[in-house]
């Protein structure tokens, strides 16, 4: 078993990978037992048994010269502080990087995107919004790390459940200008009962502005007047939210 490692030190991969320190050792794929490549411990154990850095690395499928898959791998995560960094970059930026190119930053972005419309997969099953926790549930995902602020609303029927996700609004870094009937009209063509409008803060703090409890006290008036109730208006930040239904605004 041949490793790229100081002072030909001969070390087991799996110690590397619990030890955390893979970014010192390039290891080459061909060479390792065949229990402990990536794919084939995918096969054998499950997706759930691999590592961040793992499941990249059969994404990629081949390093370049000198560095293995799990390697580059490694280096696009420390390049962009973690896995939710890197969801956030653009394909353009990842495909700059020394052995990724246009193809490979094609399927980590197809993979980022189908992670997120898998983890709003709730919205296919007709679920009910039976809390705020519920709709965040669907929304934080996609919202918490967007660089720009974008109002989203969620449609409901009369037993609370979704009908419809619609991306109302895309704003700049600080503000996103939207007017009720944009809001209201897409619920009407959805003949919702009731709808719940967000919105991030790309700054991370959900701290809501006066803006913001302006717009819902808007909101919350142009749904009466509609006959569509306004269940809630959510700001999402970076790991935080609020609900403004909770915090007395509706």
């Amino acid at each position: 078993m041949a490793f790229w490692v100081p002072c030909s030190r001969i070390i087991s991969y799996n110690t590397l990978r619990k030890a955390g320190d893979m970014e010192q050792y390039s290891v080459m794929m061909r060479e390792l037992p065949t229990e402990e490549r990536p794919r084939e411990r995918l096969w054998l154990y499950g997706p759930q048994a691999l590592s961040v850095t793992e499941l990249l690395a059969i994404i990629l499928r081949v390093g370049v010269t000198g560095c293995s898959a799990v390697g580059l791998a490694q280096q696009l995560l420390s390049k962009y502080g973690g896995v939710r960094g890197l969801a956030n970059a653009s394909s353009h930026e990842m495909a700059s990087h020394k052995g990724i190119g246009q193809t490979k930053a094609i399927q980590i972005a197809a993979c980022v995107e189908l992670g997120k419309r898998m983890a709003a997969y709730a919205l296919d099953t007709r679920c009910a919004i039976t809390s705020p926790e519920d709709a965040i549930q669907m929304l934080m995902p996609d919202m918490r790390d967007l660089q720009k602020e974008v109002v989203k609303s969620l449609h409901l029927d009369t037993k609370m459940r979704v009908i419809r996700m619609v991306t109302v609004s895309i704003g700049s870094l600080d503000t996103s200008v939207v007017h009720p009937r944009e809001v209201f009209k897409d619920a009407l063509q959805s003949s919702a009962s009731s709808l719940i409008v967000a919105h991030n803060h790309p700054s991370g703090d959900p701290t809501p502005s006066s803006e913001d409890i302006q717009l819902t006290a808007r909101l919350g008036e142009a749904g009466k007047v509609l006959g569509i109730g306004l269940m809630d208006h959510l700001i999402i930040g970076a790991d935080r939210w609020i609900s403004m239904k909770r915090q007395g605004y509706l």
